[in-house]
């Protein structure tokens, strides 16, 4: 006599994204903030969305957060670009870490599946399909992964009686998205906020190991504008 079962695969988990752009613009010398500068005609925060929203990556939800007097300019920007990228829009706070608290508070309530969120910054519009994937799927074991990159010049430490060189073999450039399991990121963002975040990785930190996965020289943040034109350059 034999048991009768029925086998029932581990579900993978759910997928989600938090995209913040809470620039102002001020060094890119611009008349709007950086995350609504054209790119080949369009905002740059919309190349950014719609990577997120390639099908292959199964993101069941994005959410988009902007300082709260962006959000009118948004949303006509929206309606001229016909935006049709799906995401939710939620006002930040006054830094980057009280915005990614409000985008957390805005994503579905933990539920028996297992949930990741990858954060993402606004101005990162070239980030690549397969560095995205990739942190996801890192995460689905490690929990906390973030994507970065081996500085290419060689680094010096500053101090008051001059500096000293620093092996750049174990330095890394930290870059977005920076992906983790949904519960551990909240429960990173119910401790004070200080002022030694840096990104999400610094948050986390004391509560687990950060990962880094290879990411990518091209997935520059548009801050300067050198950083535009390269950015439309490299734009394929």
């Amino acid at each position: 006599m034999t048991d009768d079962f029925t086998y029932s695969p581990t579900p993978l988990p759910l997928r989600y994204a938090l995209i913040v752009a809470g620039g102002s613009g001020q060094r890119m010398g611009a008349d709007r903030p950086k995350q609504f500068l054209l790119l080949r005609g369009e905002p740059v925060l919309l190349h950014t969305l719609r990577h997120f929203a390639e099908p292959a990556l199964g993101v069941a939800q994005t959410v988009l957060v902007l300082p709260a007097d962006q959000l009118a300019t948004w949303q006509t920007l929206c309606a001229e670009h016909a935006v049709e990228v799906s995401h939710l829009v939620v006002a930040g706070g006054a830094t980057r870490w009280a915005s990614v608290k409000a985008g957390l508070a805005a994503l579905p309530p933990a539920g028996a599946r297992t949930a990741l969120v990858a954060v993402h910054d606004g101005v990162r519009p070239l980030v690549t399909t397969a560095v995205i994937e990739a942190t996801y799927q890192a995460a689905t074991t490690h929990q906390a992964v973030a994507a970065a990159v081996s500085p290419k010049d060689s680094v010096r430490m500053v101090a008051a009686a001059g500096s000293s060189p620093l092996d750049r073999r174990r330095l890394r450039l930290m870059q977005t998205p920076q992906t983790f399991d949904l519960d551990l990121l909240r429960r990173a963002y119910r401790l004070p906020e200080l002022p030694t975040f840096t990104d999400d990785a610094s948050v986390v930190d004391d509560l687990h190991p950060v990962q880094l996965v290879e990411g990518d020289y091209r997935n520059l943040k548009i801050t300067t504008p050198e950083d535009l034109l390269l950015a439309e350059a490299l734009l394929v």
